[in-house]
């Protein structure tokens, strides 16, 4: 069978350094020719973008940030942009901080520099989403992708080791999805085996000594690839339903992430046996599953959807939801049945292992 597939590389510059931040993103502002900066942050990392930020100077500093980037907050964020004369944007945060940024960068074009605190991955991606009367809803626009991206994983030690764990399990669940999302090809599952590697290296490290940076220099690394290997392949099937527990069940987007997981692995894998292969491959076990399954166990990960507030009264109309956006590529095909199978073991916290 000849190898067939049509694949874009989005461009990005990716600076990576622990203890390096500032100096590097004093750098790129400077390589920019910014004059006015405003950096976004959120209010409980306040003090680590003023220590991120020290070496450059900052028009406006905005700490208005919400998880899953509610319409309004972003029209807010618009303004204040618009009214201060910013031409660059410096976000330092998590995934709602770099939504953020993005929602202004959606319709400003304003660039972005992205200093990622967390493995949410969102910074090398071109992937929006706003949320709007309990309906999260996603999109590609090039004009969103940062310019560049500032790692460095001493700014990851503020996150604790349970937050850590599910955030790279959300970085993990990205590399999952990049193997059968619709526009999959062979250097995305390369990118996504590899960001599983890193992940299953890093995470456990994590998780034993939270402090330390081997670890977390891995799961940033890993973090990365997965972010990178998403971009090209888009959103598969778990994060067409973790888009919609979150958006209209307001859950906190790591958790739910690292909690669906095994759910739509065990799903999906007997149907799509190369891509199942590839992710055992890279956990270093025969079964991708039981692969997953080790590295929860290891890191104590999250397990049930109802302990962050999900129910079982909510199923049917999350299935309504989610049925419609699940591409067609999925490699099974996905029924109301056994959809609602899904996230009833999902909800409850049940083992699967196919």
């Amino acid at each position: 069978m000849s190898l067939v597939f049509d694949h874009v590389t989005l461009g990005q510059r990716v600076l990576f350094g622990s203890g390096k931040a500032a100096e590097n993103l004093a750098a790129e502002v400077a390589r920019l020719d910014a004059r006015k900066v405003m950096v976004i942050a959120s209010e409980s990392k306040a003090a680590v973008a003023a220590h991120v930020a020290r070496k450059i100077s900052v028009a406006l500093d905005y700490d208005d940030v919400a998880p899953h980037v509610p319409i309004e907050k972003a029209e807010k964020a618009r303004a204040a942009a618009s009214a201060h004369g910013i031409d660059l944007l410096v976000c330092v945060g998590g995934g709602s901080t770099t939504g953020l940024a993005k929602a202004i960068a959606l319709t400003t074009g304003l660039p972005i520099i992205a200093v990622p605190t967390t493995y949410a991955g969102s910074e090398a991606t071109n992937v929006w989403g706003l949320t709007e009367a309990a309906r999260k809803t996603t999109g590609i626009d090039d004009r969103v992708l940062p310019v560049t991206v500032v790692y460095d994983a001493e700014l990851t030690l503020s996150m604790p080791a349970d937050l850590s764990v599910a955030s790279g399990l959300n970085a993990l669940a990205h590399c999952v999805d990049s193997m059968w999302g619709p526009r999959m090809d062979p250097i995305n599952q390369a990118l996504a085996a590899e960001g599983i590697r890193a992940l299953n290296r890093g995470l456990p490290q994590v998780k034993q000594d939270p402090s330390g940076l081997a670890g977390r220099e891995q799961a940033l690394y890993g973090a990365y690839l997965a972010a990178v290997a998403f971009a090209s392949a888009g959103s598969g099937m778990h994060h067409k339903i973790c888009h919609v527990l979150g958006g209209t069940w307001n859950m906190p987007h790591a958790q739910t992430h690292a909690t669906v997981l095994p759910y739509v692995l065990a799903f999906n894998a007997p149907e799509a046996p190369d891509a199942a292969a590839r992710i055992a491959a890279a956990f270093g076990t025969e079964d991708a599953v039981e692969g997953l399954n080790r590295l929860r166990a290891t890191l104590d990960a999250p397990k049930a959807l109802k302990d962050y507030g999900f129910t079982e009264d909510n199923i049917a109309e999350a299935v309504d939801i989610i049925l419609p956006v699940i591409p067609a590529s999925n490699p099974r095909q996905p029924t109301r049945e056994n959809l609602a199978e899904l996230l009833r073991a999902a909800t409850a916290g049940t083992t699967r292992d196919r």
